[in-house]
């Protein structure tokens, strides 16, 4: 099944972004899935590489990395959302890329199952 996450809320002080990534990471490691996910607005910090939580705390951007290799690194992050919180392509996380609307338009068409978090 194809299935599109689109996340929107900020990795941190919501656990919107969370959740949807405990779910991508659920559906990622079923063999007969694909899993593309797709960061919007505060969610694009989400793919912002260096972060430092406090000891016990999730981290986001370990969840999005174990995401991308169960499922062929389908991870965009909103060109415009980044450009407005200053984050440059070279901060983003490994197997994560600077996408666009038409992208995420194509992705829609393309999902069995689209998730909006």
């Amino acid at each position: 099944m194809n299935v599109l996450f689109v996340l929107n809320a900020a990795p941190y002080g919501s656990e919107s972004t969370y959740n949807g990534l405990r779910l991508a990471g659920a559906l990622a490691k079923r063999e007969h899935n694909i899993v593309r996910i797709y960061l919007m607005g505060d969610a694009a910090g989400a793919a912002k590489s260096g972060q430092k939580v406090p000891p016990g705390y999730y981290k986001v951007q370990l969840m999005l990395q174990a995401v991308v290799r169960n499922s062929a690194g389908n991870v965009g992050v909103c060109g415009t959302c980044m450009d407005a919180r200053g984050i440059e392509v070279n901060e983003l996380i490994e197997g994560t890329h600077r996408g666009t609307l038409e992208e995420l338009a194509d992705w829609s068409e393309w999902a069995d199952k689209i998730f909006v978090f």
